[in-house]
């Protein structure tokens, strides 16, 4: 971490902390979206097909975004390890110092972008799931 001033790490950290509490807040609301807040009836009550599907919709939109902001907190957490063992900014893969620019952007990075797009060549996401 020599190479990252000592005011930008703690920028850097606060980040970190900051959108961690945002993730876990969002999960936990988006856990709770369960019942209907307007008059707290289940959301799973449906009469007919069209209210079925749209609530369908809505789980798949739910899970999706719970899954993408409980990855997003596992990177969080990895960056923190590695701030805790003093090698944050470096990439994971090649251990070449990650631009201070690119963790503006993305503190919980773990990779150099040239690492970051051979993983995404050879690791492409999977397709959505259906439900």
């Amino acid at each position: 971490m020599g190479f990252i001033p000592d005011d930008v790490l703690r920028r850097l950290r606060a980040q970190l902390d900051a959108r961690e509490v945002q993730l876990r807040d969002e999960v936990r609301r988006l856990a709770s979206e369960d019942f209907d807040a307007r008059d707290g009836v289940p959301m799973d009550y449906i009469e007919d097909p069209g209210e079925q599907a749209e609530q369908r919709a809505r789980r798949a939109v739910r899970r999706a975004e719970q899954e993408r902001d409980i990855g997003e907190l596992r990177a969080i957490t990895g960056a923190k390890e590695r701030l805790a063992q003093g090698t944050y900014g470096q990439c994971v893969d090649c251990g070449t110092d990650i631009p201070i620019a690119r963790l503006d952007v993305e503190p919980w990075t773990a990779r150099c972008i040239s690492c970051q797009r051979r993983i995404e060549r050879t690791h492409p996401a999977p397709p959505p799931k259906s439900s």
